[in-house]
């Protein structure tokens, strides 16, 4: 690995980032501030943790805590679309989106696990 790029768990939640900011556009005026700024500073967050904590991976519990972060981040980011989609997206719920944060949390566990486990400080 050459840089945090080339993680699958980074290039998901970069994607997935994306795809909220986007979803976001579609709400009301008076959520863009509300829940709408809130989504989008957490799911942000999340590739932001991944990438700073990559930064320092040459020590092994500074990274274990940035991924930590990132995970939380990621809790955070799944109970604001479950509120979302049940305010905003009662017709079309977001469940794809729900499915794929869903799917990111176990990728970032795995990740976080793998890095306790196996990795070494002069990395």
């Amino acid at each position: 690995m050459k840089s945090y790029r080339d993680l699958d768990v980074y290039k998901l939640a970069y994607r997935l980032a994306i795809d909220v900011h986007k979803m976001t556009m579609q709400l009301p005026k008076y959520e863009l501030y509300e829940l709408g700024s809130q989504i989008r500073r957490s799911t942000k967050s999340i590739k932001d943790n991944i990438v700073e904590g990559y930064g320092r991976k040459r020590y092994k519990n500074e990274f274990v805590k940035f991924l930590v972060y990132a995970h939380a981040s990621c809790d955070e980011a799944m109970s604001q679309l479950e509120m979302i989609s049940e305010l905003h997206f009662e017709d079309t719920p977001l469940t794809q989106l729900m499915e794929e944060y869903d799917k990111l949390s176990r990728m970032l566990y795995k990740f976080l696990q793998y890095v306790e486990e196996s990795w070494r400080d002069d990395k």
